[in-house]
């Protein structure tokens, strides 16, 4: 009873669009109220998930993506696959989802994603004679590799939340952002058979060789993040200390990052992080509280009285965290499910990273649906559509979407082929 009305209480004060963290706390600063616990103990388990070492990734990669875009990598890396696609069919298409692939190695969020390669992409793909729906919705799509492909910002989350290895579990995205690039690529291909008389004459008056040369620095970022990672060098957060430092020194050189630049870089930085920190305390409480309730014990044994088929639960929890992500962004959606779906799932036999990848892809889905969708506000505002025109762009890119979803559903060999090749 005292379960539900905490769970329902969190629903409400979200469904009148009190912010996540605020939603979080107030149900469970009445239940301190009337339970023996002092608030010294809320407290402690607010900031508990905060002292962490793994999450000092956490504003490092948002700071490597802030510079990457204020100091002109991004459009190094833009210029280069124009150079290498050219002319052929649908060469735009092909730029948009391989630039959202490269630039998610030094990202790893969404919606950095959206507005850098947005503002630039959209227009550019509009001028040459792409229907603007098509272009919002495959900038759309795409932008969701970022919180995939290493370094995730979603997957640092959740290993901290589940107890498993953040390295292991950047290695499990891998394959699944991989085969979610291969399924974009492939419906480009399908839009340019049916719209071939476009103006392909994309590609910049420059050698390839140049255009290679000079993005060649940029795409050494991800050997620095993984291969550190994997050759023992770094831990993931001294890894993404390193890229920090990487990418500010290549801004240095290239004279592209000024120190106002570099200032509000600093600011967006500790404005995004103490959001999402916020987030991890309140979340931290909320999901004691659950525990102390007895939550995550009360879901497994309702899981095991409706089904003992592994597949109709995985089925089961991706309706449950599609609807969540309509709700929730990633992270909140991440702290609140995680304590609670990872005993049932490990009852079930599922591996903790197929879950985590899983998990994540459910959850970065709602960041292209309505209510929370920052990534239709974030193209809005970059590109001046309406959010209207933006959601309509976006609907036919929910099918590659749901297909890479249902492959590593039920094929854990995407999500555990890597990791367990590394490990041997």
């Amino acid at each position: 009873m005292i379960l539900a009305a905490l769970i329902l209480a969190m629903l409400v004060l979200l469904f009148i669009r009190v912010p996540v963290a605020i939603s979080m706390l107030l149900p469970c600063l009445v239940y301190f109220v009337w339970s023996p616990f002092t608030l010294g103990t809320a407290l402690q388990q607010s900031m508990s998930p905060i002292d962490s070492f793994p999450l000092l990734a956490v504003p490092l990669f948002i700071m490597t993506g802030y510079l990457s875009n204020v100091g002109g990598l991004a459009d190094r890396l833009f210029r280069m696959l124009l150079c290498l696609f050219g002319r052929i069919p649908g060469s735009l298409g092909y730029v948009n989802v391989i630039s959202s692939l490269l630039f998610s190695w030094m990202s790893g969020a969404a919606i950095a994603d959206a507005a850098g390669l947005g503002s630039v992409l959209v227009p550019a793909m509009k001028k040459r004679g792409y229907d603007e729906g098509f272009a919002l919705g495959l900038t759309g799509a795409s932008s969701l590799i970022g919180p995939i492909m290493p370094p995730s910002i979603p997957a640092i989350v959740y290993a901290v939340t589940a107890g498993v290895s953040v390295g292991s579990l950047f290695f499990a995205g891998v394959l699944p952002a991989l085969v979610l690039t291969a399924i974009l690529c492939a419906f480009v291909f399908a839009d340019a058979r049916r719209n071939p008389l476009r103006d392909e004459a994309a590609a910049p008056r420059i050698p390839l060789k140049t255009a290679v040369l000079a993005a060649l620095p940029v795409l050494l970022t991800p050997v620095i993040i993984l291969g550190g990672i994997l050759g023992g060098v770094f831990t993931p957060t001294e890894a993404a200390a390193a890229a920090v430092m990487w990418v500010l020194f290549l801004g240095i050189c290239y004279r592209s990052l000024s120190f106002r630049d570099f200032h509000g870089v600093l600011v967006k930085t500790a404005s995004t992080t103490g959001s999402i920190m916020l987030i991890v305390a309140a979340a931290g409480l909320f999901g004691w509280v659950i525990a102390l309730e007895q939550g995550p014990q009360a879901v497994t044994e309702a899981m095991l009285r409706l089904t003992d088929n592994r597949y109709v639960f995985l089925l089961l929890i991706n309706v449950a965290l599609l609807v969540t992500g309509m709700l929730l962004e990633p992270v909140a959606g991440l702290l609140i499910t995680v304590p609670v779906l990872l005993p049932a799932a490990t009852a079930f036999g599922i591996d903790p990273l197929q879950l985590g990848i899983v998990m994540i892809l459910n959850l970065v889905l709602g960041l292209l649906t309505p209510p929370v969708g920052l990534v239709l506000y974030v193209l809005s505002s970059v590109t001046g559509a309406t959010v209207q025109q933006v959601i309509r762009g976006t609907v036919p890119f929910l099918i590659p979407l749901l297909i890479t979803l249902l492959l590593i559903t039920f094929f854990p060999a995407f999500s555990l082929w890597l990791p367990n090749l590394l490990a041997n």
